[in-house]
């Protein structure tokens, strides 16, 4: 029995000694990138982050974000599209112990109104929020984990919203009549139908473990 006592606490030494020794105790870094080019389509490909996207006020894309040598972000600007995607340099006994603090693991995107052709979001365990904004073409948004929120987004022609363990709630411009629409809804509910056809933009929504509130403001 001593010597089973002692095993235990061992190990349990062990994982403490791990747990200090992971790549979530080292700083963070607190950083911004603006493109030096003009951008017409975003896409953001992140793990555990939060996404909180603003309005820009002076026309420009800006990120803000937190990186340090264990969990960055690999970005680059082609052809127009920005890209911005989770990368890591961890070891195993960096996944021990707790995540970081949440604002080491938020991003700040700005973005100009009316001035994208595209945007396309996707995170897991975390939110991805949303001002009014308009874009030309369309918004892709999805969340692994986390609810997404917007108000009044308008699109140019198709708005898709995915969500697993979490909830949809929003409006969007434009009257009922202007979308076609298609939804699943797993283990929830929603003020949207299954299937409804007219319109000449697209709505798809997709969530699984979670409700959709989602209205229509005609302008």
């Amino acid at each position: 029995m001593k010597k089973f006592i002692s095993l235990l606490m061992s190990l349990a030494l062990g994982c403490l000694i791990l747990s200090g020794c992971s790549g979530s105790g080292e700083p963070f870094e607190e950083k911004s990138y603006t493109p030096d080019t003009q951008v017409s389509e975003i896409s953001l490909d992140v793990r555990d982050r939060e996404i909180e996207v603003s309005l820009s006020e002076d026309g420009q894309v800006h990120i803000g974000y937190c990186e340090n040598s264990r969990e960055f972000y690999e970005i680059s600007v082609s052809g127009g599209v920005l890209t911005m995607n989770s990368a890591s340099n961890r070891e195993w006994t960096d996944y021990i112990g707790g995540k970081s603090s949440a604002e080491n693991r938020k991003i700040s995107l700005q973005i100009p109104d009316s001035l994208l052709d595209s945007l396309t979001l996707s995170t897991t365990n975390e939110d991805i929020t949303l001002p009014a904004l308009s874009v030309a073409g369309s918004v892709n948004l999805s969340s692994n984990g986390g609810d997404i929120t917007f108000e009044k987004l308008d699109v140019g022609t198709s708005l898709c919203l995915t969500v697993k363990n979490g909830d949809i709630s929003g409006s969007v411009a434009g009257g009922y009549d202007d979308f076609s629409i298609r939804s699943e809804i797993k283990k929830g509910e929603s003020t949207l139908p299954d299937s409804k056809d007219g319109g000449e933009k697209t709505l798809n929504v997709n969530c699984n473990n979670g409700d959709v509130n989602i209205g229509f403001l005609s302008r």
